[in-house]
């Protein structure tokens, strides 16, 4: 009986370290490839941003992105001629922060050597909005002691 009892509570400590179910379907809707259609900011102005520690926010506009997510690994590929092209390989996480909003953190962490941040640790992002067909990110910096936010739109390519 006691082991019974075991059983049962390791069970249920078990389902309750789970992954979210919001997190597994999100897992389901992000599978595949995606474009990154444009890159936007909550303050107008030119400003000459880097992206992931990589290259510039105009040669990410029209990357190529695949996520694999029964590794949580995926590649993005920099298709601009007038870029550093070539494929960017990453491993990320999407965390439920709130499944009343729907809002999450996803933690985007590049594995090529030339755009590993210096920390190591990746870049933290809110997964703002995603669907079977658009995906939205948004990546808030601070620029002159302030928020600056920065959103990036996909469309899915294909599954």
């Amino acid at each position: 009986m006691k082991k019974i009892i075991l059983l049962l509570v390791l069970g249920a400590t078990m389902f309750a370290c789970g992954v979210p179910k919001t997190v597994q379907e999100s897992r389901k809707v992000i599978k595949g490839y995606w474009n990154l259609d444009k890159i936007t900011y909550n303050q107008s102005g030119n400003f000459n941003v880097t992206m992931f520690n990589d290259t510039s926010t105009e040669c990410f506009e029209g990357t190529t992105w695949r996520f694999i997510p029964n590794n949580n690994t995926g590649v993005y590929s920099v298709n601009d001629a007038n870029c550093p092209t070539g494929d960017r390989n990453f491993v990320f996480t999407i965390q439920e922060i709130d499944p009343n909003t729907g809002l999450y953190d996803f933690l985007l962490k590049p594995t090529n050597a030339k755009n590993k941040s210096e920390d190591d640790r990746g870049f933290r992002l809110q997964l703002k909005q995603l669907n079977a067909n658009s995906m939205q990110w948004q990546q808030t910096v601070t620029l002159e002691g302030e928020p600056f936010k920065i959103n990036m739109n996909f469309s899915k390519i294909e599954e």
